[in-house]
């Protein structure tokens, strides 16, 4: 097993060919990161005619928009009606209908620029893995059809045969979402805004801002951009002291492995429509097929830096409990990606300086909202309308205590696998 991320190496879409940004440029718009938040807003506003440039501190992709499991998902990770309890009505409801929404985006943006993603349209399934969890998908299931969402609770033999396991009573299906390569979906963003006029230069990290007259200044080791706006795309990789991004989240980790493709009529079983999924337990298993029969399985926590051993073990435990049929696996990739946690499980959107737009804590559904936020700070900067981001930008308290958060998180993740891997918890 190596430690490489499978989408990098699967992704049918190439990796553009960018230069570092040399010397002085001017635009419109600066775009600080590179990845969906950010490529999304330069290719909608470089349709729209505005003038945009991108620096990404990595390639593109080379954060959690090419790292994670690659999951449409409509809505926040919090069900619908504890989103409006936390954000009010208005912004509750106005959350539920633009983020219910979003996997539309995702796969609009994709037909339309012909991104080669391996996208699926079939649902994704979340997984009752006892009779509490069983309990919370029955109330997942009737916010969701109060707000005429298309979903469905599977039970017995249906649920039984998609998703492939005996182990699996109930299961909550959403005809809205659906799964991708998220590397590639991340390369065809940016093949898009490139053609659109946009800008873009990789391995080119900011060092800092300044106010110059009317316009901000952003530097680089080699180059600097002077832009009226800049928008700050950096979300969970954000670690600079000047970006303001870093106080409003706490990070969090997500790895997996993945197998070789499996072909076996046992493996057929597996996700026979390719449904992502993930489980109900406190510390989740996320559970997919790529396009070319991998197995790949996933969990809250960080596997860089863990004995291979270790990890091997852990997925060999998930398997097994849920699909035996497939005897002993092989794994062949393993990767970790960084999630931006809020306190209260809900994003950011906010102005850090006057010209300055920020986003941050998508808590784990970025691809569907990072696309959404993007298209709508395209919006907001061509005419100050702010109707089509989730939730109005207004001004948020710092988050206290950050380093004890993720510690806590970190530490009662691994408890939890240890205790997977022990059998003492199943």
């Amino acid at each position: 097993m190596k430690d490489r991320c499978l989408w990098y190496d699967s992704s049918p879409e190439a990796p553009l060919s960018l230069q570092p940004l040399q010397g002085e440029c001017c635009a419109e718009v600066a775009v600080i990161g590179g990845g969906i938040t950010g490529l999304s807003t330069a290719l909608h506003l470089a349709e729209a005619g505005s003038d945009v440039v991108v620096v990404e501190a990595g390639d593109i992709p080379s954060g959690g928009s090419g790292r994670n499991v690659g999951l449409v998902n409509a809505g926040m990770w919090i069900p619908p009606d504890d989103i409006v309890e936390t954000l009010g009505e208005e912004d509750g409801e106005r959350a539920n209908t633009l983020l219910g929404n979003a996997p539309a985006e995702v796969f609009a943006l994709i037909e339309r620029h012909a991104i080669d993603c391996q996208a699926t349209r079939t649902g994704t399934l979340h997984l009752a893995h006892n009779a509490k969890g069983e309990q919370e998908l029955a109330r997942r299931a009737e916010q969701f059809l109060r707000r005429g969402a298309p979903v469905e609770l599977l039970e017995g033999e249906v649920c039984h045969q998609r998703v492939g396991t005996q182990r699996i009573q109930r299961a909550l299906l959403d005809r809205r979402a659906g799964t991708l390569n998220p590397a590639a979906y991340t390369r065809g963003l940016a093949r898009a805004a490139k053609q659109a006029g946009a800008r873009m230069h990789t391995h080119s990290p900011v060092n800092g801002m300044r106010r110059q007259g009317e316009d901000w200044v952003v530097s680089t080791d080699s180059g600097h951009i002077r832009a009226a706006r800049v928008v700050l795309a950096t979300n969970a990789y954000t670690e600079d002291d000047w970006n303001q991004v870093r106080e409003h989240f706490f990070p969090g980790y997500f790895f997996q492995v993945a197998s070789p493709p499996l072909h076996t009529d046992a493996a057929k079983e597996i996700l026979p429509e390719r449904q992502g999924a993930w489980d109900t337990r406190m510390v989740l298993s996320s559970i997919r097929r790529d396009a070319e029969g991998r197995l790949i399985l996933g969990s809250l926590g960080r596997g860089d830096g863990r004995p291979m051993a270790y990890i091997r073990h852990w997925a060999d435990r998930v398997q097994c409990h849920y699909f035996p049929q497939l005897g002993k696996l092989d794994w062949q990739y393993t990767w970790t990606g960084r999630i931006a946690f809020t306190p209260e499980h809900t994003l950011r959107l906010f102005e850090p300086a006057p010209g300055i737009l920020a986003v941050t804590g998508y808590n784990g559904r970025g691809v569907t909202t990072g696309t959404v936020v993007g298209k709508g700070f395209a919006r907001y900067l061509l005419s100050g309308d702010d109707s089509l981001l989730p939730l109005p930008i207004r001004p948020h308290t710092p988050v206290l205590g950050k380093a004890v958060r993720s510690c806590g998180y970190e530490c009662g993740f691994t408890l939890y696998h240890s205790g997977q891997c022990l059998r003492v918890l199943t």
